[in-house]
């Protein structure tokens, strides 16, 4: 099966082409003043409309308000909404409704107990997004860098679809795929040189990896396939 990938915070033509070259199946954009990979709408809608139809639109937002969503929904028109600050379910179900938008639901993860929160979304949202929560001087509620323990992902069986988050990269995207076994994943700050800069090099190198992982699962797939055909074959 394929790991969805989705690579978040894109700011510029060069990044949103490198990611659907590499074969990521979403592509992020953030409206949060406060993140380094704040878009303006125009820029925004301009990216939109070069990657609609090749990739899935997703447009971050964190606590907005009806009017920022309202114009994402009308000048960027992306295939879903990702909430990422501290939204209710009855606010995701009223924006949802609002602008006709599939949804993503971020949720700071730091333990079991956040995990157990998180099922509250999962009767009004399309997606959760596992990230790793931020500390309580943070400015912003992720693109931090930081991973949580991926060991209390075992067994999680949400209902929905959902991805994981937070201190991802090329190098460790494998290794939490294997622990976590999450059908999706989600990286920003992982393939950037600096805040907010993507490097092309980064990103085709973590849906690189991610597809390397995909293809190493199928293999040994088959090959419990093939030991079950000798197995009863007699």
């Amino acid at each position: 099966m394929m790991t969805k990938t989705k690579i978040c915070g894109l700011k510029d033509r060069i990044a949103l082409e490198t990611a659907i070259d590499a074969g990521a199946d979403m592509a992020g954009f953030v409206f949060f003043a406060k993140s380094p990979r704040n878009l303006g709408m125009a820029q925004a809608a301009e990216l939109s409309k070069a990657g609609r139809g090749r990739i899935r639109l997703v447009a971050l937002t964190v606590d907005a308000d009806e009017r920022l969503i309202d114009e994402i929904a009308e000048f960027v028109q992306p295939d879903l909404l990702q909430l990422h600050g501290r939204e209710s379910p009855d606010h995701i179900a009223r924006m949802a409704a609002r602008t006709g938008l599939a949804t993503v639901k971020a949720v700071g993860i730091s333990g079991p107990a956040d995990l157990e929160a998180a099922g509250d979304y999962a009767g009004v949202c399309d997606y959760l997004l596992l990230d790793a929560k931020a500390p309580k001087q943070a400015d912003r509620p992720g693109g931090l860098g930081e991973a949580f323990d991926w060991t209390v992902l075992e067994g999680y069986e949400p209902g929905l679809p959902w991805l994981l988050a937070g201190g991802l990269t090329p190098d460790n995207v494998a290794a939490a795929l294997a622990i976590s076994h999450a059908p999706g994943v989600d990286v920003s700050s992982g393939v950037e040189s600096a805040p907010g800069v993507k490097d092309p090099d980064l990103i085709r190198a973590f849906v690189a990896a991610v597809r390397r992982n995909d293809a190493a699962g199928d293999d040994k797939s088959d090959k419990k396939s093939d030991k079950k055909e000798v197995r009863y074959s007699a």
